[in-house]
């Protein structure tokens, strides 16, 4: 693509050089620069792209895009307030708009995204919508599964990836968007045609610093679709959660607002649901009639995700009727509550919950299966919200019978440290430390007896580890399998 073409998806900038010169790529890691390609400086967490300016030219780039004026007489240098958002524009002019070739739901909130996106893309999938799905566990453009690097990828990834999509047939896109995502502004440039909150607790406050900061990272999604000039979209709200009546206030009058919860006063109301081992069922009233739904997945949580996942797919276009019926056979999703397959008397789960709010939702589903005994492993991340660490303990300490507090991803911390921290929590006598994860999942196995339930809580879907300076292979689910294969059959 032409310099001078591309150039004017920008804001108003200052141009050193001509801009006389085809564009054949992207970048704004300095290592994936080749000839001809159209390098953004932006500013990161960890490290500053403009430092990487010399390298990118010495590589081929023959475009930078910088906060600051870059003198060579190698590149045309193109300075602009904001290359992070300039990065966005360029991108979905470099790829020709493919969000606007798509029918886009955006799903955000702290618990519940990734299966909402899953149940989403199933929805349009089963209604004959080919829809592309861009989330934590695995980005899926056509018949092609990739495993996700980040919840919503950098905005030349999303554009990449919105474009292949395209490529592949899809019609439509489900996407988890994050706070990180909306306050480096990677989805800039898109517009949606639904946005779905699903609730905010405590998580991230190492990025954000507060919960307000957190909740208004999470608001500008919203705050944003009033003033889309392409497309008119729908705001979908968890109003049981009260961030979501926050937000339901704020945007009032402002976009179309579809609500959902347990209250009467909901757009998609749920009454009546029952969770059962072969998933959970419940009435469902909106839109002036009532379904019986049945979703094979676990636990009054997903009877919100459902519940927000028809409200979104019915904004796309999807018959709520059909929806209801798709659902009856929705998949299982990557460690969310996965049941690790086995012939015991005893069961073992495997989920992502890494906040005190979702491990309190799982062991309270888990509660509801009756079972004689409830034991859980856990950890907490390091270099992360520190604070969520006592209330993880506190959660398990409640609703747990026993505990096994282990690590997570230690990261560059101690895992001792952090261990240390999670039992600050606990109150009771009913729980160990055991800082070895595969011997946490082993102890675990080997303390089921009959008619217990073992939750292994944090990892969820993930299938490694992370250290100070290494980073290994490890998935719950097929540790636990092992540890079940070497145990005696207890009879």
């Amino acid at each position: 693509m032409q310099l001078k073409v591309l150039a004017r998806a920008l804001a108003p900038h200052r141009v050193t050089g001509t801009l006389d010169r085809e564009v054949e790529s992207i970048a704004y890691d300095s290592r994936r620069v080749q000839s001809n390609t159209l390098f953004v400086a932006i500013r990161g967490e960890k490290s500053d792209g403009h430092r990487f300016v010399d390298q990118a030219i010495e590589q081929g780039a023959s475009v930078i895009v910088a906060e600051r004026e870059i003198a060579s007489p190698r590149a045309t240098c193109l300075v602009v307030d904001d290359s992070r958002g300039a990065l966005a524009d360029l991108s979905a002019a470099f790829y020709g708009m493919p969000a606007r070739k798509l029918k886009m739901a955006a799903v955000t909130g702290t618990n519940g995204k990734t299966t909402t996106t899953f149940l989403i893309k199933h929805i349009c999938e089963k209604a004959g919508v080919r829809c592309g799905l861009l989330g934590t566990v695995q980005y899926e453009i056509g018949d092609r599964i990739l495993p996700a690097i980040r919840t919503t990828p950098e905005a030349l990834d999303i554009q990449e990836l919105l474009a292949q999509i395209v490529n592949a047939g899809g019609r439509a896109a489900a996407m988890e968007v994050s706070s990180h995502a909306l306050a480096q502004e990677r989805t800039r440039g898109i517009e949606w045609d639904v946005a779905v909150f699903t609730n905010l607790t405590q998580d991230h406050l190492d990025f954000h610093g507060t919960m307000e900061n957190y909740f208004e990272a999470k608001a500008k999604l919203f705050l944003k679709l009033a003033s889309q000039s392409k497309k008119r979209a729908s705001a979908v709200i968890n109003i049981d959660d009260r961030y979501g009546e926050k937000l339901l206030r704020r945007i009032a009058g402002k976009s179309p607002v579809i609500t959902y919860g347990l209250g009467l006063h909901a757009d998609f109301r749920a009454s009546n649901y029952r969770t059962e081992f072969a998933g959970t069922s419940y009435q469902l009233d909106a839109r002036g009639r009532s379904y019986l739904v049945r979703v094979p997945l676990i636990g009054r949580f997903n009877v919100a995700n459902s519940m927000a996942a028809l409200a979104a797919a019915t904004t796309l276009g999807v018959n709520l009727r059909d929806g209801v019926l798709s659902l009856a056979r929705a998949p299982q999703v990557p460690g969310r509550l996965e049941l690790v397959p086995a012939k015991r008397q005893f069961q073992i789960f495997v989920d992502y919950a890494h906040t005190d709010d979702a491990l309190r939702n799982v062991l309270k589903t888990l509660r509801e299966l009756k079972p004689r005994k409830l034991i859980v492993v856990f950890g907490c991340g390091g270099d992360r919200d520190r604070k969520k660490r006592p209330l993880m303990g506190r959660v398990a300490d409640e609703l747990a019978d026993h505990a096994i507090i282990t690590s997570d991803n230690p990261r560059k911390e101690n895992p001792d440290a952090i261990i240390n921290e999670v039992e600050k929590g606990f109150r009771s006598t009913s729980y160990e430390k055991i800082v070895d994860r595969t011997e946490a999942i082993r102890r675990a196995a080997a303390l089921a007896q009959a008619r217990d339930l073992v939750l292994i809580a944090g990892k969820g879907h993930e299938k490694y580890q992370e250290f100070a300076d290494h980073t290994i292979p490890f998935d719950d689910l097929q540790v636990a399998r092992r540890a079940l294969d070497d145990l005696p059959v207890k009879f």
